[in-house]
């Protein structure tokens, strides 16, 4: 018997909607034949089986249109729009990076053509097996999905995935449209509907018969994100039932075009989601830029994880009854006691150890802590504990206090910040706080009260956050330090629902009940130091151990792409101004009109040359604004001033080694002479228990502070500002001259 001629049929024509189910699929001439007959015994394509059978690959419909007005969002637009007007549906090929949404843009072309009214199925082709099976074979009894497909079209997802042997029969399909059923060979049949492809990678034999459409990545249309970021918005939190969707800040946006987003629109989708779900419970009318934490790009940079290499570390430093006891059981009352001392006792600090112990113990030991722990002494300050403790007895007499306070108060609080510090120095400086102890504690005060008010009126820190003066200089010289404490990113995203780091919550398996980030910052969303305080809350709430305490580089925060708050550059020059206040007569004393002490004499005077040798610094960083090359050009000239800010540090530290190298090891000694001790046992502990460096080991330990200074800001300019070589040994010069004026300023006299 000779072998039947291989004949093209059209199992598609008795698709959905088309014809009758007792209409003949395919042409009358090879009725007798028996590939035709073994056709003929399937159930029609409209059937139940054939519904059933298409139904989990469905697109029932479009998610979004082509959000943004830029060049590529207009070329896109364009693309899809002559794609689905097009007289001739050829196949389409659709490539871009993950997570660009390729299949919704197969779904904007079929559903804007004249085939709207078909169906439309995507398979992902890594599923699919090397013969195609899924879409051309028929099991008994019923069509192929190519069969019960129509007239509709189809979707090939991820097609570069797609199996070798696979692809020659998917080429086939999209340049004639014809197929073959593995169970009936010899049989070619043909696909009147359209094929839609989409890929990550190049495939050029797939080029010459498909129309082309390259999606192009978020990062290069960064100018959309805006639109990208609201449309987001509006769209889902219409769908988690918010009655009016919130509105996003313009700082929101430049904050997050900085980031690439290697998701694309996906992980942008994402991005919103999880924002609007750590928001459900308050609804608040903008956004806040802290719900959207990324992925940031210091975490690519070297770590060592301390609590990976000693675990036991962990459930030590997270132990609340630690924290509490030490809290609220020891600062507390010492700071109480400490003011107490600084009213009643002798007022000079020769004769009272508070007053030493503030001075010249504490100052010194805070700048030196700074490369080490950054901010981990806000985490212990008396401050932030009395303000805790005037929140939880207002709240238990029935008082609520706001909630954490939305948007960028950083622009209006920062130089707030900066001016107080400001006022600060000069009060220091007119009125010898450093040797009037009953001032001193009127400083101590002033601070507390501004952290009782606080704590107060919102139901975080927002004091310590933005308004403390010294928070805001523990914050900036954070930035230098070799520790932090961050969160992993895609274990907060995958794992996480009830972001009890950030906002504070009930226990969850290994987590603790907080009352959430005192500095209402979520750890995965710290790009820096600056609103991390180390307290350990974050790690104590985290059911999935996502929190890291790390050892890292020094001065790892910074980096050329970083986005510090516009005031904080002013805080540099206020402290670098704090430095020259402190010896204003070796640079201002020989001028006419000089008193001869900031201390004595007409006040006014006095208040003109504190301001005039404050504004020193900022004087010469006018000067410096004007250094040739890439420096004088640099869109960013403040990062000339982070890159000093190592030997700013010195330098402080430098000026307050002397009283502390001097005077810190005679705390006890200074606290017993007012007693009147007996000769015999007081002569002994008075010498005994008293320590004093000399001189030239001071001016040594100086040198030193001063040259590692130096030699961390020679890197900074590099690493920053990005100079040519030329212009870098030139800064660097300038950069040692100025540490050997600082080193000058700060001398020992001998």
């Amino acid at each position: 018997m000779a072998t039947a001629p291989s004949s093209v049929q059209n199992p598609g024509s008795c698709g959905l909607g088309l014809t009758s189910a007792s209409q003949d699929c395919g042409p009358a001439s090879d009725q007798g034949s028996e590939p035709v007959a073994a056709l003929a015994s399937e159930p029609a394509a409209d059937s139940p089986a054939c519904l059933l059978r298409l139904a989990p690959h469905l697109l029932g419909r479009v998610r979004r249109g082509i959000v943004g007005n830029s060049r590529y969002a207009q070329n896109l637009r364009e693309a899809i729009r002559s794609a689905s007007t097009t007289d001739d549906p050829r196949p389409v090929l659709i490539s871009g990076e993950p997570g660009l949404e390729k299949d919704n843009i197969a779904a904007l072309i079929h559903f804007g053509s004249s085939a709207r009214n078909q169906l439309l199925v995507r398979l992902n082709g890594a599923l699919l097996r090397p013969d195609g099976a899924e879409l051309f074979a028929s099991g008994a009894g019923e069509l192929s999905l190519l069969a019960c497909l129509g007239g509709g079209s189809l979707l090939i997802d991820q097609l570069d995935l797609a199996p070798v042997a696979l692809r020659p029969l998917l080429l086939q399909l999209a340049r004639d449209g014809s197929w073959s059923d593995p169970g009936q060979p010899g049989v070619a049949f043909q696909f009147p509907g359209r094929v839609f492809f989409t890929a990550e990678k190049a495939l050029p034999e797939f080029d010459g018969c498909c129309q082309l459409i390259r999606v192009p990545p978020l990062r290069v249309r960064r100018q959309d994100l805006g639109e990208w970021l609201r449309y987001g918005v509006r769209q889902k939190a219409l769908s988690l039932g918010w009655s009016r969707p919130p509105q996003v800040s313009e700082e929101l946006v430049k904050r997050l075009q900085t980031y690439d987003f290697p998701g694309n629109v996906r992980e942008l989708s994402q991005l919103i989601e999880r924002a609007l779900r750590q928001c459900a419970g308050s609804h608040p009318q903008q956004l806040p830029d802290d719900v959207f934490w990324t992925e940031r790009r210091s975490q690519l940079r070297p770590r060592f994880d301390l609590w990976r290499w000693k675990p036991q570390l962990r459930n030590w430093m997270r132990s609340p009854r630690l924290w509490n006891a030490l809290l609220f059981g020891l600062v507390s009352w010492v700071f109480v006691l400490v003011n107490l001392w600084l009213w009643l006792g002798p007022q000079d600090r020769q004769h009272n150890g508070a007053l030493n112990l503030f001075w010249a113990c504490w100052w010194p030991l805070i700048l030196l802590a700074y490369p080490l722990v950054g901010r981990l002494w806000c985490s212990f300050c008396p401050f932030m504990v009395w303000g805790e403790i005037s929140q939880r007895l207002a709240q238990r007499l029935g008082w609520q206090p706001q909630r954490w306070p939305r948007g960028d108060s950083d622009r209006w609080a920062a130089p707030v910040l900066a001016a107080g510090f400001a006022a600060i120095l000069v009060w220091e400086e007119v009125w010898d706080l450093v040797d009037s102890a009953r001032l001193s504690s009127c400083l101590l005060l002033l601070i507390t009260a501004g952290a009782v008010i606080g704590s107060l009126r919102f139901e975080k820190r927002f004091w310590c956050r933005y308004l403390c003066p010294i928070g805001g200089m523990n914050g900036l010289f954070s930035k230098l330090a070799i520790s932090e404490l961050r969160a992993q990113v895609g274990t907060c995203s995958g794992s996480c629902s009830s972001y009890a780091c950030f906002k504070g919550g009930p226990a969850e398996d290994e987590g603790l009940a907080t009352a959430g980030c005192p500095l209402g910052t979520h750890p995965a969303h710290l790009d820096d130091n600056r609103n991390c305080v180390l307290c350990l809350t974050c790690a104590q709430a985290c059911a999935h151990r996502s929190v890291q305490v790390r050892l890292r580089p020094p001065a790892a925060d910074l980096q050329r792409e970083m986005a510090p708050p516009a005031g904080e550059a002013g805080l540099i020059l206020v402290l670098a101004g704090g430095l020259s206040l402190q010896h204003w007569s070796w640079l201002l004393g020989g001028l006419p009109l000089a008193p001869v002490s900031l201390q004595e004499g007409p006040l006014l005077p006095r208040l003109a040359f504190a301001l005039l040798a404050l504004a020193l610094p900022s004087a010469l960083w006018l000067l410096l604004r004007q250094l040739p090359g890439r420096v004088q050009a640099s869109s960013r000239p403040w990062l000339l001033l982070y890159a000093l800010l190592p030997l700013l540090w010195a330098a402080l530290l430098a000026d307050h080694l002397p009283m502390g190298m001097a005077e810190a090891g005679r705390v006890l000694p200074v606290s017993l002479a007012p007693l009147g001790l007996e000769p015999g046992v007081g002569a002994w502990l008075l010498s005994s228990w008293q320590w004093s460096a000399d001189s030239h080991v001071i001016a040594f330990c100086q040198s030193l502070a001063v040259a590692i200074g130096v030699a961390g800001s020679i890197v900074l300019l590099r690493r920053l500002l990005q100079l040519g070589l030329r212009d870098w040994l030139w800064v660097s010069a300038l950069t040692v001259l100025l540490g050997a004026g600082t080193r000058w300023l700060v001398a020992v006299p001998f």
